[in-house]
């Protein structure tokens, strides 16, 4: 009984890595896949939200700047 056991554990210890290779390596599959994954992820940007996020990055940067700018006035 014991070594039908150790032949069945053999069997799967084998088998698992050798089956998930394959999947893994089954190109179709896997670039459907990931490429819903990735658009689920970051669905394509609009090109109003690219403008509003280069305008809000624009009016950060200027009250970093004017920041910076009335600490160094104010240490002089």
């Amino acid at each position: 009984m014991e070594v039908k056991l150790e032949v069945f554990r053999m069997t799967l210890y084998l088998t698992f890595p050798v089956t998930m290779f394959w999947i893994a390596n089954q190109a179709e599959w896997f670039e459907d896949y990931v490429i819903q994954c990735k658009r689920e992820l970051w669905p394509p940007e609009k090109e109003d939200q690219r403008r509003e996020l280069e305008e809000f990055k624009e009016r950060i940067w200027k009250q970093r700047e004017e920041k910076l700018l009335r600490a160094a006035q104010q240490s002089s």
